[in-house]
């Protein structure tokens, strides 16, 4: 069993960064893949970024590449999403979450524990 805390989130201007992070308890974390997803108001859940469990692969949605970059720290049990030249469509809840393969995050199946959610406003 893996529980998932995420933290991080607020309201930023369109431009700056902001960096989220994910705590997982469980003295498994270090097995799992990990992910971020996200969820706008009327808009379905979707990807943002994935890593595997020895954070030699990583994956991103279309929407945020060359702006974020999510990275695990697994003597922390954490895994971060770093968020840069944020735009008011970033705006959302952002959801970590941990399964069995980062390479099957994208493709939204795989995913066996999911965290509350933290929410990221981003005004223009």
């Amino acid at each position: 069993q893996v529980q998932l805390v995420e933290s991080g989130g607020g309201l930023k201007q369109a431009g700056g960064s902001l960096r989220l992070s994910c705590a997982a308890s469980g003295r498994t974390f270090s097995s799992y893949a990990m992910g971020w997803f996200r969820q706008a108001p009327g808009k379905e859940r979707e990807f943002v970024a994935a890593i595997s469990w020895r954070a030699g692969s990583t994956y991103y949605g279309d929407s945020v590449k060359g702006r974020f970059t999510i990275s695990r720290d697994n003597a922390k049990n954490t895994v971060y999403l770093q968020m840069n030249i944020l735009k008011p469509e970033d705006t959302a809840v952002y959801y970590c979450a941990a399964g069995s393969a980062a390479s099957t995050m994208p493709r939204y199946y795989g995913m066996d524990y999911w965290g509350k959610g933290t929410l990221v406003t981003v005004s223009s």
